[in-house]
C-alpha cells in the first residue's frame, strides 16, 4: 500500500472513530423527555434513537468494538505511512539514517497521537455531548444497524462484561436512566435562581420540590388550635361564627368535645329558613376523611381526593385524634400561603379550606 494511500486511510479511520465515539456519548447523553415525542409523532429515526437508548449496554459495546477497532488500525496503517513519508526528507537534508528513522518515528507518533485525540476522540465528544438530542438523532439509526451486523460478536462481549460485573457485585443496565433524584434537583433549582437562570420568587418551585418532605404530622392543625362549632349549633350560630372568623368550613364537636364532622358555610345556606334556629341535623354534617400521623402528604392527598373531603381527622399510633389536616393547607405546602379578602385576620385557625371560598378536590 503506497504511503499517500495510507494518509486517505487515516482520514477514514478518523472519521470511523470519530463516529463512534460522538454516537456512544449522544446515546449517553440524550433525554428522553425530547425522543419520545418525536418517536410519538412518528419519526422513525426517533423510535430508532429510543430503541438504542433502551439497550445502552448493546450499543456502548458496539462502540467500544467500532473505537477499538479504528484505533488500532490507525497505529497500523497511518503510522508507518507517516513514519516514510517523514524519513524522506529527513535523509535528504542529511540526517543520519538511524537518527531519521528515530525521529520519524517520534513525529509521527506525535502526529497520529494528536489527529486521534484531538478529531476522532474530543471534538466528536464535544459536539455529542453540546448537541445530544440532534446528534442521537443522526447517529443511533447507523449505530443500531452496525450493531446488527456484528450482533453475535457484540452480544458475546457483552454477555461476558455483564457477568464480570455481577462478579464485582454490580447490577448491569440496559438502559440510560434520564432521571433526577430529589436532592439533585432541589441542588439544580437552586443554583440556578442563584445565577438567575430561574425566578422562583414565588416559591413555587421550591414548594413543590420541599412538598414530597412533608407528613400529615408536620401539616395538620392540632386540636388546640381548632376554631370548632358545637352539633347543637344552630345555622344562625353558624352564620355568626362565620361572621366573627372569616371562614367558610368549620369542624364540628359533640358535646364531649368529640370530632363528628365538618361544615361549609353553603351547606347552611340551602336550608330552608324555618329551619335556621334549630339545632343542625346530623345528616347535614360531612364526613371527615382519616389519615395517619406519618402519612405522606401526597397520599393525604390522595385521600382526600378519593373521599371528596376537605378535611381528615390525624390519628395517632393508640387511635386518637391528634389534629385535623385542611385542604387548605395541603395546598399551601405546594404554591405557599392562601389569603383571602374575607377572612378576619386576628382569627385563629379553623376548619377552612380556602378561607371564604369553595376549594375543589380533583
Amino acid at each position: 500500500m503506497s504511503d499517500w494511500a495510507g494518509i486517505l486511510w487515516l482520514v477514514i479511520l478518523l472519521l470511523g472513530n470519530a463516529f463512534f465515539v460522538g454516537a456512544e456519548f449522544a446515546i449517553m447523553s440524550a433525554r428522553r423527555s425530547q425522543i419520545e415525542p418525536l418517536a410519538e409523532a412518528g419519526s422513525k429515526r426517533a423510535a430508532t434513537t429510543l430503541w438504542a437508548m433502551e439497550h445502552v449496554s448493546l450499543m456502548l459495546a458496539c462502540a467500544q468494538l467500532g473505537i477499538t477497532v479504528c484505533s488500532l488500525l490507525i497505529l497500523q496503517v497511518a503510522e508507518p505511512a507517516i513514519h516514510h513519508l517523514l524519513v524522506v526528507p529527513l535523509e535528504a537534508v542529511g540526517v543520519p539514517e538511524g537518527l531519521a528513522g528515530g525521529v520519524a518515528f517520534a513525529l509521527a507518533l506525535l502526529l497520529v497521537t494528536f489527529l486521534h485525540v484531538t478529531f476522532g476522540e474530543m471534538v466528536p465528544k464535544n459536539i455529542s455531548v453540546s448537541v445530544a438530542d440532534k446528534a442521537a438523532l443522526l447517529l443511533a439509526t447507523p449505530l443500531v444497524l452496525i450493531a446488527r451486523v456484528v450482533h453475535p460478536v457484540i452480544s458475546t462481549l457483552n454477555w461476558m462484561a455483564n457477568h464480570i460485573l455481577r462478579a464485582l457485585k454490580v447490577e448491569p443496565k440496559d438502559e440510560v436512566s434520564s432521571s433526577y433524584t430529589l436532592e439533585e434537583v432541589q441542588s439544580i433549582v437552586e443554583e440556578s435562581t442563584k445565577s438567575g437562570l430561574v425566578d422562583d420568587e414565588s416559591g413555587l418551585i421550591t414548594g413543590a420540590l420541599e412538598f414530597s418532605g412533608q407528613t400529615a404530622e408536620t401539616t395538620m392543625v392540632p386540636l388546640s388550635e381548632l376554631v370548632t362549632v358545637r352539633t347543637d349549633a344552630s345555622p344562625e350560630d353558624f352564620e355568626r361564627a362565620v361572621g366573627r372568623t372569616g371562614f367558610s368550613r368549620f369542624v364540628m364537636v359533640d358535646e364531649h368535645g368529640n370530632l363528628t364532622g365538618y361544615m361549609h358555610l353553603k351547606d347552611i345556606m340551602s336550608l330552608p329558613q324555618v329551619m335556621y334556629r334549630r339545632p343542625i341535623t346530623e345528616n347535614k354534617v360531612r364526613a371527615l376523611a382519616n389519615l395517619t400521623l406519618k402519612d405522606e402528604i401526597e397520599d393525604a392527598l390522595t385521600v382526600m381526593q378519593r373521599t371528596g373531603s376537605h378535611l381528615a381527622r390525624v390519628l395517632g399510633p393508640d387511635g386518637s385524634t391528634r389534629g385535623v389536616l385542611f385542604l387548605e393547607d395541603v395546598i399551601e405546602q405546594l404554591i405557599g400561603e392562601i389569603r383571602d379578602a374575607t377572612q378576619n385576620q386576628g382569627a385563629r385557625r379553623s376548619g377552612e379550606g380556602v378561607n371564604g371560598t369553595e376549594t375543589s378536590v380533583s
